[in-house]
């Protein structure tokens, strides 16, 4: 799975938030946008996911065949600390409900991304009870344990923890071999392990 990005450019009303990005992101490599708050990072992100389109330039998706944007997300696992959860589903109800449409990473279930959490006392507790650093876990577990080939992530350690921080980095490390990894940071621990930079900045 490759995606191949070419002038593209996205604004708002009038204002360009970036333009002239050519760009390809290929399997097995990670990536990090990089910039700082605001600088648009998280539009490039929805631009990648197709909830966002280009104002110019063409997006394309290669599998073995060209993917249309419409079906992207049958491909890519995405996390964000503004992505919203179900409040009134417990965190056993999340997980059943988001795997209904992502596969299982290889060798893992439901009671296996629990123990990854570390939360199976807290099972049958609404999201609502949560802290956000629980809450901004079980977003990056249900992502990288789902068996796709992109994963992207907006800030993965936003409401984390020191040691919120080091889990995060073990999870990628586990379960993102193979994958594109796309990670939108300005945080170096965020995306120590990209061996590929694009700064937004770049393209203003």
């Amino acid at each position: 799975m490759n995606i191949s990005l070419q002038n593209i450019g996205r604004r708002f009303n009038k204002e360009w938030i970036f333009r002239g990005i050519n760009f390809q992101f290929e399997q097995g490599c990670n990536y990090a946008v990089l910039g700082p708050n605001g600088s648009g990072k998280s539009t490039l992100l929805s631009v990648l996911l197709g909830s966002l389109s280009p104002s110019e330039g063409d997006l394309k998706y290669h599998g073995l065949n060209e993917i249309k944007v419409d079906n992207i997300y049958q491909y890519i696992s995405f996390a964000a600390p503004y992505i919203d959860l179900i409040e009134e589903f417990t965190l056993q109800e999340t997980i059943a409900f988001h795997f209904q449409f992502k596969e299982y990473a290889e060798k893992l279930n439901a009671a296996g991304v629990l123990s990854l959490l570390g939360l199976e006392k807290s099972h049958d507790k609404a999201l609502k009870y949560f802290s956000s650093g629980m809450k901004q876990r079980t977003k990056l577990a249900l992502a990288c344990c789902s068996n796709s080939p992109i994963l992207l992530l907006d800030e993965p350690t936003s409401n984390l923890d020191t040691q919120g921080v080091d889990w995060y980095l073990e999870l990628i490390e586990k379960f993102g071999q193979g994958k594109m990894i796309i990670i939108g940071s300005n945080q170096h621990h965020e995306y120590s392990f990209c061996n590929e930079r694009l700064s937004i900045s770049d393209y203003k």
